[in-house]
């Protein structure tokens, strides 16, 4: 499903929304004050796959020494 998260430039309200079509996004409004003040964000993603490995750690995980 094509999920964007959004965030609104008033409140910095950062929420979700199902977007189909690019026109979608002309009148989408911020959940939390109703701004039409709303910027796409680069979004991160997790998956986990059949063995449960989820991906790299974060860099808050590593340590001071780093990971390795």
């Amino acid at each position: 499903m094509p999920m964007y998260e959004f965030q609104c430039g008033e409140c910095k309200t950062i929420f979700e929304e199902l977007i189909l079509r690019k026109n979608d996004t002309d009148d989408l409004k911020c959940p939390t004050c109703g701004s039409t003040d709303v910027h796409r964000i680069l979004s991160g993603f997790a998956s986990v796959g059949k063995d449960g490995y989820q991906g790299p750690p974060t860099s808050s995980s590593c340590g001071s020494g780093g990971c390795s």
